[in-house]
C-alpha cells in the first residue's frame, strides 16, 4: 500500500476550469474521504487519481512514483463504481478472478486470490452463484472483491452505496469500515453523504467549487470547522443559523430576545453575523416565548422538533425521544454560549 500526493492539481475542460490547484497529502493507510455537494469535483478528482480523466495541469503521485501521465493499468489503483457492473453470464468466482485471468495469472493463484477476497468479505457460500441470485448489498461485495484480488496499492470507491436501500447502506459501511480494519490498504472513498464521511473516514476533504474547503478528522470538522459552508454541511441535521449584527460591542440577534453573552471576541460595530447552533446543542424552553413549535417529529430515541421564529427563521432542536412537546406551542430556545458559532454574514469566514 502507498500514500497519494496532490499537488497543485488542476482541471479544465476547454476553457472551463473545474478544479482549482488541490494540495492534499492522503497518509499511506488512511481513509480519506472526499465529500461535498452535487457538482463540488469530487468524483472529477478521484477519477484523475484513478486515471480516468487526464489531469491539466499538477502532479499526482502514489507513494513515490509520479504517476500523473500513466494509464490506469499502471497506477496501482483499483475502483469500486456506484453500478456494480458484474458479468450476469459469470459467477461469483468467475467475476472475481475475470481480471486476473485476462491478464495471464496461473488458474491456482486466481483460486487462491478469490478465496482469500471471499473470506474477507463472507462470501464464500455465494462463490458458485451468478449475479442475478444475489441481492443489492451481496453485488456490492462481490464488486469489492473484483478490487480485492488485484491487491491494488489504492483503493478508489466512487460513491459505491448510492444504488442500495437505507438498511443496506448501513450493514455495507459497517463491512467497508470493517475491511479497512482487516487489509489496512489506503482508501479514498468520495461520497455526497455526510454520515457516511463521519462514519468510515480518519480523514474528511469538505470540497465545494473544486476547491477544497477544509481537511481534517471527523469530528475535528464537527467541532472546529472553520467556515460556514463546513458547519452547515457537517452534521445532521444541519446547523441552525440566526441572522444578526454587532451594535454597540454586543451581538443583537432579533429572533433572539436574549443573547448570552459569547466567549469568542466580537468584529466592529456593524459588522453582519451569522449564528450558528448545532440542533443537539439548543433547548426548548417551554416558559419562554419567541418561536411557533411548528411540527414534532418523535423518533423514538430523539425527537426533532421544528421551530419558526416571528422573524421567519427556522429552527430544529433535538430533544429527548421522550418529550411531552406538542405542535403549536409557543416557547422559547437557550444554549450554552460556549457551543454557539460566529460567522461574518458577508465572507462565511468563521469568526473566533
Amino acid at each position: 500500500m502507498s500514500g497519494v500526493t496532490l499537488s497543485n492539481v488542476i482541471k479544465k475542460y476547454g476553457d472551463v476550469q473545474v478544479i482549482h490547484g488541490i494540495d492534499l497529502q492522503i497518509e499511506e493507510g488512511e481513509f480519506c474521504v472526499f465529500v461535498g455537494p452535487s457538482g463540488c469535483g469530487k468524483s472529477t478528482l478521484m477519477r484523475m487519481v484513478a486515471g480516468l480523466e487526464e489531469t491539466t495541469d499538477g502532479q499526482i503521485n502514489i507513494g513515490t512514483r509520479n504517476v500523473t501521465k500513466l494509464d490506469p493499468s499502471q497506477r496501482g489503483v483499483a475502483m469500486v463504481f456506484q453500478t456494480y457492473a458484474l458479468y450476469p453470464h459469470m459467477s461469483v468466482a468467475e467475476n472475481m478472478g475475470f481480471g486476473l485471468k485476462m491478464n495471464g495469472f496461473p488458474k491456482n493463484e486466481i483460486t487462491a486470490k478469490v478465496n482469500e477476497a471471499a473470506r474477507i468479505l463472507k462470501l464464500e457460500p455465494l462463490l458458485d452463484r451468478k449475479p442475478k441470485a444475489l441481492s443489492g448489498g451481496q453485488r456490492q461485495r462481490v464488486a469489492i472483491g473484483r478490487t480485492i484480488v488485484r491487491g491494488p496499492e489504492v483503493f478508489l470507491f466512487d460513491e459505491p452505496l448510492s444504488n442500495l436501500d437505507a438498511e443496506l447502506r448501513v450493514d455495507m459501511r459497517v463491512e467497508i469500515a470493517s475491511l479497512h480494519k482487516q487489509i489496512g490498504a489506503t482508501m479514498i472513498y468520495v461520497t455526497h453523504d455526510q454520515v457516511e464521511a463521519m462514519t468510515l473516514a480518519d480523514k474528511i476533504v469538505v470540497l465545494r467549487n473544486g476547491r477544497i474547503e477544509q481537511v481534517g478528522a471527523p469530528l475535528d470538522l464537527y467541532r472546529d470547522p472553520d467556515n460556514r459552508f463546513v458547519a452547515g454541511f457537517i452534521g445532521s441535521p444541519a446547523m441552525n443559523f440566526l441572522p444578526g449584527q454587532i451594535v454597540k460591542g454586543t451581538l443583537s440577534v432579533p429572533a433572539l430576545s436574549d443573547v448570552p453573552e459569547l466567549t469568542m471576541r466580537l468584529p466592529a460595530d456593524g459588522t453582519r453575523i451569522e449564528l450558528g447552533i448545532r440542533p443537539e446543542h439548543l433547548r426548548i424552553d417551554p416558559e419562554g416565548r419567541g418561536f411557533r413549535l411548528e411540527l414534532i417529529e418523535k423518533l423514538g430515541g430523539v425527537s426533532f422538533a421544528y421551530l419558526r421564529s416571528g422573524m421567519g427563521e427556522r429552527l430544529i432542536i433535538a430533544e429527548d425521544g421522550e418529550s411531552d412537546l406538542t405542535d403549536d406551542m409557543d416557547v422559547g430556545v437557550r444554549f450554552d454560549p460556549a457551543r454557539a458559532f460566529l460567522f461574518d454574514a458577508e465572507t462565511g469566514h468563521r469568526l473566533r
